[in-house]
């Protein structure tokens, strides 16, 4: 208990290092959103969003981000005190991410001429749908932010959560004041992305300056996948895992868009913003838990200390969550038009739905982190693949018995499938007794 306790002193060190980036972060992109959303109008607002929409699920698709192999590998690698080892690994994920966000940049060029029309896109969103499609490089990241969580750097984490909020903010009121209009927002979130991209690769950068070097790349990367066993199979895994965990999130924009058009989406954006303050400590959560977690399993206890740190884990993140879902319940509608304005005060029959959906998945992450640690990730690509899917297939038919309600019931549905199997996955991984450290699944 003592070890568990000592281990959850961490990860709210490294929770609050990142929430304060967060939230500031939170703040910042209410304030934008209100920019756009008053400047733009319902409809409008709704096509900018399903562009980036668009872009980010492509990305999601196709990028490889390789940080849960940094942490979890590159924690046995610092165990050992093998710098030129943690520095090949670094540079193999870090080669594969970018391969893959070209590939992405290059899938959603093409596509979008496609995808563009049936979601309602006016000339002005189809003039820039290829050029914006380079915002697929604001997710290609992963690499450089894995190596940060891994030595411990939640701060300058932290510190990048305010570039993209940041530099939106500055291009949305250039926008604003310049009557740019659709152009003139698209233009500054396609920005903010190139700057999310090139701040996290230059943080860790300056984290790595005098512990890693190119001397230790001098043999090459050859004897990467040989001196991590189960590199691979554990980054196909992981990825497919958080593929899947996102997906729900960033499809179901477009669905919405489809079916009830760009309006309704506008109304569905300001809604899932509105409850973003329960999902986004929600990934944070994810990553602060999964470097320890990383450590205590490198460390042989894959058992009772583990088991213990989940629970209070996710105890502390449903509590968190209980007085946001009790506003939202009180207030949803006032606070969609102290957002947006009167013409999105709709968004407020929907935010409560998303909000109970968010909320139960804050038990999400941590769990995910901790089969992830134990090299067990193909459990957690299990949950969120049957969680996911299955009830994404219904979205169309919710929408259409509900209209925006259905996006609200589906995320709950979703949420509580996902949980629950995702505790049942734990409590068969994690026996009741301390072991060696876990080897790869087969």
């Amino acid at each position: 208990m003592a070890e568990a306790s000592s281990v959850m002193r961490r990860i709210y060190g490294n929770l609050g290092r990142l929430l304060g980036g967060k939230a500031a972060g939170g703040i910042i992109s209410l304030v934008y959103l209100a920019i756009a959303a008053r400047s733009l109008g319902r409809v409008d607002y709704g096509v900018l969003v399903l562009v980036h929409t668009y872009v980010t699920t492509v990305a999601g698709v196709i990028e490889f981000p390789g940080w849960h192999a940094v942490v979890r590998f590159g924690a046995q690698a610092q165990t050992e005190n093998d710098r030129p080892r943690l520095a090949r690994l670094i540079a193999y994920a870090g080669l594969v991410e970018i391969g893959c966000g070209l590939l992405a940049i290059a899938a959603a060029a093409v596509l979008a001429p496609i995808v563009g029309p049936k979601l309602g896109w006016p000339p002005a969103a189809m003039a820039l749908a290829v050029p914006y499609s380079l915002a697929v490089l604001s997710t290609v990241r992963a690499t450089p932010a894995g190596y940060l969580q891994l030595t411990g750097r939640f701060d300058l984490l932290g510190l990048h959560n305010l570039v993209a909020p940041t530099v939106r903010l500055a291009g949305a009121v250039v926008a604003a004041v310049t009557h740019g209009g659709l152009r003139g927002f698209l233009i500054a979130w396609l920005v903010a992305a190139l700057a999310e991209w090139i701040s996290m690769w230059a943080l860790g950068a300056y984290a790595a300056r005098g512990a890693l070097s190119r001397r230790h790349l001098a043999g090459g990367l050859r004897g990467v996948r040989r001196e991590n066993a189960g590199l691979w199979r554990f980054m196909w895994s992981a990825n497919i895992d958080v593929t899947l965990a996102e997906l729900s999130g960033r499809v179901v924009p477009l669905v919405v868009g489809y079916v009830l058009g760009p309006g309704a989406a506008g109304l569905f954006a300001v809604a899932q913003r509105a409850t973003s303050v329960l999902a986004q400590p929600a990934q944070i959560l994810g990553q602060a838990t999964f470097a320890e977690l990383a450590h205590l399993v490198a460390g042989g206890d894959q058992g009772p200390g583990l088991r213990a740190v989940l629970r209070r884990a996710v105890t502390a993140a449903l509590l968190a969550a209980a007085p946001v879902c009790l506003v939202i319940a009180l207030f949803g509608q006032r606070l969609a038009v102290l957002i947006a304005g009167e013409s999105f005060a709709a968004a407020g029959g929907v935010m409560l739905w998303l909000a109970l959906g968010r909320a139960i998945l804050l038990a999400g992450p941590p769990m995910s982190a901790a089969l992830t640690a134990l090299g067990r990730p193909g459990l957690s690509v299990r949950a969120n693949l049957l969680s996911s899917l299955s009830v994404l297939l219904a979205l169309p038919l919710l929408l259409a018995w509900q209209g925006l309600i259905g996006a609200g019931l589906q995320a709950v549905l979703q949420a509580v499938l996902a949980v629950g199997l995702l505790m049942l996955f734990v409590t068969q991984a994690t026996p009741l007794h301390r072991a060696q450290p876990a080897r790869m699944e087969a």
